[in-house]
């Protein structure tokens, strides 16, 4: 593999990285987007600093031969922690047992890496090795202990995501299991690449020599299994947010026909802020839903109850649920008002209730609706119910007879 063979993962990771970075910034303390943030950002640097090119500049800034060895040991070893961790807090469960098994394997890799950094200090590596170290290497004294651990740590590490994972897509459906999958598949690839590696050093222990396993096969399971567990990891939180926000949008249209019901009396023109079409989908939904309430609480005086409770029992006796039927009679409401209140433009009925009595200033006129869920089954009535329709028809059946009864 050359360089670009690293670069172009590292880019990747990255690119995502970039992605997530305004979800990663609002949510750091979660423990998951954390554990994400975390893993991607180990995976690129695996990549960056395992690269030869990479590799060399590490070794000729620092004047020290082969530094670059322990560095990319350690980030492996950091990287398989972080895997961990993250499958550990996804899972979730009790919170202290979660942080307890979460702190033994960051303290027992973290151990790993001092470990690494200590048997390569003790070592003599003097002369430069970009891509053949593991098998260079392989019968040097405390250089040899180094590469045996590290290896040793990855294939743990393997086993343990694997084991972690296949037991919990056991218990679990959907995309999630899809993601567990994913993620042990690509934890799997650790495996082979420890087998191939430990083939090549085992092989020069012995006088043989199959350094092509360790230089050309185990990089590229390297770079397959990290990038499949990142995939992994990223692809069922990358649905949970495509679906939380196609569910957002969905609420948004299905109120459109509700609010262009309301718009002559919700008065838009005076909002003292206004929403760009650019703004996130909730903060789009939740303008929609207060024109909505705006328009619905000036049409009060215009409300009538024997409207709501005829197209209630029509609603009922058309087979409709309670929920459906009460949604029906609000919406036929609605649009008589909205009719009525076209009809007035003196305003006459309002004035006359102001001086009864004042109507409500907040809330909603409506006793048992409550949140978004009631104004869409409101907005999907309006388009769809014959209640409705048949509501607004002798509306307009009516004022067809009043404009042409004479006058006097």
């Amino acid at each position: 593999m050359d360089g670009s063979s690293y670069y172009t993962p590292a880019i990747a990771m990255g690119a995502a990285i970039a992605f997530k970075g305004p979800a990663l910034l609002r949510g750091w303390r979660d423990p998951l987007l954390r554990s994400v943030g975390v893993l991607l950002a180990l995976a690129g640097l695996v990549f960056l600093f395992a690269a030869p090119p990479t590799i060399a500049a590490v070794n000729d800034i620092t004047g020290i031969p082969n530094v670059s060895a322990p560095l990319v040991y350690c980030l492996l070893s950091a990287y398989s922690a972080s895997c961990l961790v993250l499958i550990i807090n996804w899972r979730g469960g009790p919170p202290e047992v979660t942080r307890r098994l979460s702190r033994r394997w960051i303290l027992g890799y973290t151990a790993v890496g001092v470990a690494l950094i200590v048997l390569f200090v003790l070592g003599d590596a003097p002369e430069e090795r970009l891509r053949d170290l593991d098998t260079y290497y392989a019968n040097t004294p405390f250089i040899r202990e180094m590469i045996v651990l590290y290896l040793a740590s990855l294939t743990v590490a393997g086993v343990a995501m694997n084991f972690v994972c296949w037991r919990w897509a056991i218990q679990v459906r959907g995309r999630l299991r899809a993601g567990l999958v994913i993620i042990a598949f690509g934890s799997l690839c650790n495996i082979p690449y420890s087998a191939a590696k430990f083939t090549a050093v085992v092989a020069r222990w012995n006088g043989a020599n199959l350094d092509g396993l360790s230089t050309d096969v185990a990089p590229m399971l390297a770079s397959a299994g990290a990038q499949i567990t990142a995939v992994g990891f990223c692809l069922p939180l990358a649905w949970r947010r495509i679906g939380d926000s196609w569910n957002t949008w969905s609420t948004y249209r299905r109120l459109g026909p509700l609010w262009r019901e309301l718009r002559p009396v919700s008065v838009p023109e005076d909002r003292a802020v206004r929403i760009s079409w650019w703004s996130p989908a909730e903060l789009q939904v939740t303008q929609r839903e207060s024109d909505i309430h705006d328009g619905m609480l000036s049409l009060y005086p215009y409300f009538d109850s024997g409207v709501r409770s005829r197209a209630y029992g029509a609603a009922v006796a058309a087979g409709s649920s309670s929920a459906e039927a009460h949604a029906q009679a609000d919406a036929a409401m609605v649009t008589v008002a909205v009719r009525a209140r076209a009809a007035d433009p003196e305003g006459r009925v309002i004035s006359a209730a102001e001086a009864a009595a004042e109507p409500p200033a907040t809330g909603s006129p409506f006793a048992h609706t409550d949140g978004p869920r009631d104004l869409v089954r409101m907005s999907i009535a309006l388009r769809r119910s014959p209640v409705v329709a048949a509501a607004r028809g002798r509306v307009t059946t009516r004022s067809g007879n009043d404009a042409r009864e004479p006058a006097g």
